[in-house]
């Protein structure tokens, strides 16, 4: 039958019309597909198609959909005898019933090339076919400045052959915020309200954005010029200038001050520490204390733990022996070392990437325990959680097809796999240890589609590594370049998000072309400084700390209190939930154990434990799960909850750990110092909130203290409330 077919198609194609072009499945059919929806994932490209018949998500596999279209029912979608009667053309148009309506018109050129090719014989391509290769759109930014009437978009594509053909009929679109404009099935752009957003056009396995800025009509503005501290500051008022947005005021000293407590040591200032800036005069007593800050022990405790966080450092889990911490203690005292010598962050993890050797003796060896908790090495699933960590690309997307949204293909995504398909582990002397290592001759990944081998190539090369080399070598090689835009990028972003509670890039682990950063001239700038300062993350920390965008208040003014991308103000932020702890800890003074750690562990250095194989962590701790610390569960940044709850509320209201630091003995010790009421008071305030009690907080506390000769249970009275209040919860 289906050679029968085949001189049908042969035959029919004979007669055609000489002079009529000849119409190309992949150049003019597939792109008619793509337009009307019919692979996208929500019709026939989804993964158990629609109807009966399937379609690869957006067309990445041509050779299946040919197949699909004309040789699974023979005649039946595709009817060359009669082409009118192919159900293919009969559902596009609503002629018979179809699940997902009428798609276009008879009149419409996408009729008429799929008639036309269907006339010709409905054949595939012989040789070579131009592909696409990019595409633009243009305008590439769009400004609505009072003036609401639409803007018309225009595609183009660029092929292999170097021809270029405007596909804007052929590309689909959608804006990021509707609500700031929208884009139509035409690409015509209309605006709606004031903001900033992208509108997209995806054609091919291509996407990419043009920015759209709606100003007011009627707004009086005008930039109120504050002094730019650094370049940080230059680029984002250049942004707030473009967008009509005044940032807010300078911090005061001390908010600044138990903001940058918190945000580079994990806990709130002491009253010496408070005392001692307060009272400082000097004009550049904010860099110094940034500077001491980016040199103490607490900071280094503080990016150790946040970095044992994003590699999923637990113990146990990834061998039989329940109680086995020795592994994941020496991946931790590893990190904690490289971070206390400030090593640059490119050989920071060139040497995880590389790292061969026991996993109870050689630390880094652990990435390949940590990042995929499981008793077998998988690398499909460790590739994923490598590139989402170190260069915020979800790579896994394009697994089973062409990623929707991003330039990766499958090519890609198997051949960063084949990166890891040589991971081995090796028993060593004792039950709990291994040793990891990487056999060179390595089997590839092979591709879903067509089963074919694909050597190990990183993300966007065109070339396969040199076989000879360690896989491993060349990836950290590639991945820890100066000239790897996304490894820097991605870096920087991660560093900004720890000081703003957002990323550039939000979410911090989704960086592709469809989710761009909100200010693309600072994160590049960010970047390029990272490159030159030799990747020392303590010198761009150094320069995000030092900003007027970092110290402004977080208090709004008329332009911007709607504002929550352009940094134009301080964000009020929820503490974490170990600071949240170790701030507790260090206000009370409480002697906190953590359950198999040693004395003086502090939140942010606990790590769970896993029981056995399982990949399920124990925290073995009631409040750090309740108030949201990352669960491990996977490499997603969204493990870390920042949202508050019903029994945050009540665990601090009545729970043990609220009463249990409250009776650790600091209120009998300032008692015992011979403290006044009003001296005891503003203590209470410094150690909690990082101020003086105002004069009616301190009169309302004296009332409350009364005439008690020792007053020792209206000061608890106050210290509850104080640690109960959103002031201390947040940092402002």
């Amino acid at each position: 039958m289906r050679q029968l077919f085949s001189l049908l198609l042969a035959a029919t194609a004979a007669i055609a019309v000489a002079d009529e072009p000849v119409v190309s499945f992949r150049r003019d059919v597939m792109p008619v597909l793509f337009r009307a929806g019919c692979n996208q994932g929500t019709c026939h490209g989804s993964s158990r198609g629609k109807d009966g018949f399937s379609l690869s998500l957006f067309g990445y596999d041509w050779k299946g959909d040919y197949f699909r279209l004309t040789q699974e029912i023979i005649g039946r979608r595709v009817n060359v005898a009669v082409p009118e009667e192919s159900l293919l053309l009969l559902k596009a148009t609503g002629a018979v019933p179809h699940t997902g309506g009428k798609r276009f018109d008879k009149k419409t050129a996408y009729y008429q090339t799929l008639r036309r090719w269907i006339e010709q014989g409905a054949l595939s391509d012989a040789g070579d076919v131009p592909e696409p290769i990019a595409i633009t759109l243009s305008p590439p930014k769009i400004l609505f400045d009072g003036d609401a009437q639409p803007v018309q978009t225009r595609v183009m594509a660029q092929y292999s052959d170097g021809s270029s053909h405007d596909v804007t009929s052929l590309a689909l679109y959608y804006s990021n915020n509707p609500s700031t404009a929208a884009i139509d099935q035409h690409g015509r752009v209309t605006s709606a309200n004031r903001g900033d957003t992208y509108v997209f056009a995806r054609f091919n396995r291509f996407t990419i954005g043009s920015e759209v800025i709606v100003l007011p009509s009627d707004a009086d503005y005008k930039w109120s010029d504050p002094p730019a501290h650094n370049y940080i500051d230059e680029l984002v008022f250049d942004r707030l200038q473009k967008l009509q947005l005044l940032p807010s005021a300078l911090s005061d000293d001390e908010t600044f001050l138990r903001r940058v407590y918190l945000d580079l040591t994990g806990v709130p200032p002491g009253v010496a520490d408070y005392t001692r800036f307060i009272e400082d005069n000097r004009v550049d007593k904010r860099v110094r204390l940034i500077d001491a800050l980016l040199e103490s022990e607490d900071f280094t405790d503080m990016t150790t733990g946040l970095w044992a966080e994003s590699v999923r450092l637990m113990g146990g889990g990834y061998t039989p022996v329940a109680t086995d911490l020795k592994a994941a203690e020496a991946y931790y005292q590893w990190i904690k070392n490289q971070v206390k010598q400030n090593r640059p962050l490119d050989e920071f993890v060139y040497d995880q990437v590389t790292a061969s050797g026991s996993n109870l003796n050689d630390g880094p060896t652990n990435l390949y325990t940590m990042l995929v908790h499981d008793v077998r090495f998988r690398p499909k699933n460790f590739a994923a959680d490598f590139s989402q960590l170190f260069l915020g690309v979800q790579i896994q997307c394009a697994e089973c097809h062409n990623h929707p949204f991003d330039r990766w293909t499958m090519d890609d995504y198997y051949g960063f796999v084949s990166f890891f398909t040589g991971i081995t582990r090796k028993p060593g002397a004792e039950p709990r240890e291994f040793y990891v290592f990487n056999k060179r001759q390595a089997s590839p990944a092979n591709h879903k589609v067509d089963g074919r081998p694909m050597a190990a190539t990183v993300l966007g090369g065109a070339a396969p590594v040199d076989a000879q080399l360690d896989s491993r070598i060349a990836l950290a090689k590639w991945l820890t370049s100066p000239e790897n835009k996304l490894f820097a990028r991605n870096s920087s972003n991660r560093i900004w998000a720890r000081f703003f509670h957002r990323g550039l890039v939000e979410p911090v682990d989704d960086m592709r072309i469809s989710n761009p950063p909100t200010n693309g001239p600072l994160l590049d700038e960010l970047a390029r400084r990272l490159v030159k300062y030799q990747f020392d993350q303590r010198q761009l920390i150094r320069d995000i700390c030092n900003s007027r965008t970092y110290q402004l208040s977080s208090q709004p003014n008329a332009t911007n209190q709607l504002d929550d991308r352009q940094f134009s103000r301080a964000r009020l932020r929820r503490l974490r939930s170990d600071v949240l702890l170790d701030s507790i800890i260090k206000v009370t003074g409480w002697d906190r154990p953590f359950r198999n750690f040693p004395k003086g562990t502090k939140a942010i250095e606990f790590y769970p434990r896993t029981p056995g194989d399982t990949a399920q962590p124990l925290w073995f701790d009631d409040f750090l799960k309740t108030f949201g610390r990352s669960s491990r569960n996977s490499i997603c940044a969204c493990e870390t909850k920042p949202e508050p709850t019903l029994s945050q509320t009540l665990h601090m209201l009545v729970g043990d750990n609220t009463n249990s630091a409250i009776r650790a003995g600091l209120v009998p010790q300032l008692l015992k110092q011979g403290k006044s009421p009003p001296g005891i008071i503003e203590e209470l305030f410094i150690r909690c909130v990082s101020r003086k009690p105002t004069s009616d907080e301190l009169a309302a506390m004296l009332d409350l203290v009364g005439d008690e000769v020792e007053g020792r249970a209206a000061y608890e009275d106050i210290l509850w409330s104080l640690l109960n209040s959103t002031e201390f919860s947040f940092n402002r």
